[in-house]
């Protein structure tokens, strides 16, 4: 359901028109974001195309430098990476993620073929490696694989500012007390402590919990959901500690 709500209206008159969105909206986990690393540009785009295709969240990269600045700003949840880039090569790249202690997963894509170099990449802890000329078809078959993998052996939980958020079990506590919140809220909750410190503009909100964007829904129904998580988790909700407005940019959360 897409739901409209002027940014203008009360407090309360937005509470009461989200109320249906947030009860009946279904579990929404934000898309697994993917990074394509690649000084090919027809490459990068078709790659990109089929894995948003699939429902990911793609950022690219030309060369080994800005996919390092890239990751060092926002982690991904995999990497697609051609070897034979400018700069900062891939093997050098996948080195120093691994030795950096990042363990994002990684699937090497490069004309480089022959079986020392596939070694040398899976060695340096890459979970895949396909040569080129790959089919994109593959290529995000082979993203799935191997996030599939990634998912089952990842974190289930978070604590944070006090809080013990159980993902799977879709449950939140504080000090061994239940906290309930309805699905969007939580959604929402799971998205802005995932990336603590990390500020999240109202578009981003949208597209990673709602699977939506201010062309189709109102970013007001992120403020109204923002605040009535704030009624819930904040000592004091009109001076937050951990959800956090960045005016004009977005919002925070603030371990």
């Amino acid at each position: 359901m897409v739901l409209l709500v002027d940014a203008g209206m009360s407090p309360s008159l937005q509470d009461s028109l989200v109320t249906n969105d947030a009860a009946a909206g279904s579990s929404f986990m934000p898309p697994p974001d993917v990074l394509v690393v690649d000084d090919e540009p027809q490459v990068r785009e078709i790659v990109a195309t089929y894995l948003e295709r699939d429902g990911y969240s793609v950022r690219t990269a030309a060369d080994g430098t800005e996919a390092l600045a890239q990751l060092a700003n926002q982690r991904a949840d995999l990497v697609v990476l051609d070897l034979m880039i400018p700069g900062v090569d891939g093997l050098s790249v996948l080195r120093r993620l691994r030795e950096s202690g990042d363990d994002v997963p990684v699937i090497v894509l490069s004309a480089k073929g022959r079986e020392s170099e596939r070694v040398a990449g899976l060695e340096l802890g890459a979970d895949d490696y396909l040569a080129k000329p790959a089919s994109p078809r593959e290529v995000a078959a082979r993203v799935r694989a191997v996030l599939r993998r990634a998912k089952t052996s990842g974190p289930q939980t978070l604590s944070v500012a006090g809080l013990e958020i159980d993902i799977v079990g879709r449950r939140l506590t504080r000090d061994g007390q239940d906290i309930e919140l309805p699905p969007k809220e939580f959604d929402l909750l799971v998205r802005l402590a995932s990336t603590p410190g990390e500020v999240l503009s109202r578009a981003d909100l949208l597209r990673d919990v709602w699977g939506s964007s201010p062309d189709w829904q109102d970013p007001g129904t992120v403020t109204v959901h923002v605040r009535r998580l704030r009624r819930k988790l904040e000592a004091d909700p009109a001076n937050p500690r951990h959800l956090v407005t960045v005016y004009g940019v977005g919002y925070r959360f603030d371990e």
